[in-house]
């Protein structure tokens, strides 16, 4: 073999072995190359993933500028929070104090890029920082190029395995494909087919939370809205301010915001359920013949219905500021239902004790778009929910989308009158003469705070 075939030969396999994990790079903060050190490699031999590559002039300037400048910040950006992606990503900017106040967060997208460009890039753009969690956004691009579903899935599965790779306790909070338009060749169709493949990708798999954006921003025929994304493709201040709204209900369950505690007083005559430090009153109670009938039929209705859990025994949660499976997490003044890994799975945590007498409850509650739950009163479900999307009250006018909103439930012998920030959901909701409050998990994270109950003179004979 000719020294020149030999050393392109061993030029390849170096590339392969850094670019697939088996060996870094060096420190970019130390070793300081160039900006050629920062091109889009001139062809694809010899790249991790499949699918499209960018290499327009106005993009091969964009990345190579941008790259170059990251590589002068690693020490100042080590163990930010990464947002990772594309244009969408990008356009976030680099003040990030109005949205995620105190928390410091590194911007790593490149309008423009494709999945298999962040993999490319991953090492040096994001891994190098160590970050403390990432935030991804990617594949509306491939789209644009003609790349099938299947193989934007292929290139997220490989990106994941290196975030993982590098810190299998890593938090990655994966958003769905925004919706888009036919007319930016980047059709509703292809975008669901995207996100089915991408939960499909990361079912069962704790170190992501899947975050379901795409409904946050679709319209009736799975289209982007134009108030909020002008051009079909890119969101406004609108836009990014409900993203926002999605995103800081998740990263203060991972611990990133919302990190003081939440003082709360009840008022006068009402008792807190709930101490907002641990489970303490809170538990799982035996699942009923009633109950146990039920879910043999929720199942035969529905073979891909997620599995109802059969609890044999009570178990009380006391001083535990997590349940045993992780479903709940007492933190900071909130009780947190926690995304499923399964994508939906049916749980419910009860109070320890019943309740007989007229009571009225109140309590605040904040839904992660789309998410589905549920408050139980003395064993009857009031459905809680992200209502404008996932209902079945889609009308309220007073519900804020993201954000904390009350539910006062009075009780008066056998029914209960439910609103939520003062809109009726129910008026007369039938419920039994005793039993417990609970929440249930489903789909999505659910929030509650500020659960309070006022027992009322029992006016019966």
């Amino acid at each position: 073999m000719k020294f020149s075939s030999c050393f392109r030969a061993w030029s390849i396999v170096l590339l392969l072995l850094l670019l697939g994990g088996g060996v870094r790079p060096p420190d970019r903060a130390n070793a300081a190359p160039g900006p050629a050190h920062y091109q889009i490699p001139a062809t694809d031999e010899g790249l991790p993933g499949e699918g499209p590559i960018r290499r327009y002039d106005w993009f091969r300037q964009l990345w190579q500028t941008r790259r170059t400048q990251w590589a002068t910040r690693v020490e100042e950006d080590r163990n930010a929070v990464v947002l990772l992606g594309d244009s969408i990503t990008q356009g976030w900017g680099e003040d990030f104090s109005a949205w995620f106040p105190g928390l410091k967060l590194a911007n790593r997208g490149i309008s423009g890029d494709t999945s298999r460009g962040v993999l490319i890039r991953l090492q040096e753009d994001v891994l190098a920082l160590n970050p403390r969690a990432v935030v991804l956004l990617i594949g509306t691009n491939d789209l644009e190029e003609k790349a099938r579903p299947e193989t934007i899935a292929a290139n997220l599965k490989l990106i994941l395995a290196e975030l993982s790779r590098h810190n299998a306790s890593m938090p990655i909070v994966l958003c769905q494909v925004f919706p888009s338009s036919a007319s930016k060749s980047r059709p509703a169709d292809l975008i669901k087919e995207v996100n089915q493949l991408y939960a499909q990708a990361v079912k069962g798999n704790a170190q992501v939370t899947w975050l379901e954006t795409w409904p946050l921003f679709a319209d009736a025929d799975g289209d982007a809205i134009p108030g909020e994304f002008p051009d079909l493709l890119h969101p406004n201040l609108a836009g990014y301010a409900k993203w926002a709204a999605a995103l800081r209900p998740i990263l203060a369950t991972l611990g990133l915001l919302e990190t003081n505690a939440y003082a709360f007083t009840p008022e006068p005559g009402f008792v807190s359920l709930f101490n907002g430090g641990d489970l303490d009153g809170w538990g799982y109670r035996p699942t009923s013949e009633a109950d146990k009938e039920a879910a043999r039929g929720w199942q035969a209705s529905d073979p891909n219905a997620p599995p109802w859990p059969i609890v044999s025994t009570a178990v009380a949660l006391d001083d535990l500021a997590t349940s045993p499976d992780g479903r709940f997490v007492a933190r900071n003044g909130r009780l947190i239902v926690t995304t499923p890994p399964e994508g939906r799975k049916i749980q419910q945590l009860s109070t320890t004790r019943d309740f007989a007498r007229d009571f009225v409850l109140r309590l605040e509650f904040r839904a992660t778009p789309n998410a589905d739950s549920g408050i139980f009163i003395r064993g009857r479900q009031l459905q809680c929910r992200d209502y404008p999307l996932a209902g079945p009250y889609k009308n309220l006018k007073n519900y804020r989308p993201g954000d904390w909103n009350e539910i006062v439930v009075t009780v008066t012998g056998n029914r209960a009158h439910c609103l939520c920030n003062g809109e009726v959901l129910e008026a007369a909701l039938e419920i039994p003469a005793s039993g417990p409050i609970g929440f249930e998990g489903d789909r999505g994270q659910l929030e509650y705070r500020r659960i309070r109950i006022r027992e009322l003179p029992d006016a019966r004979p």
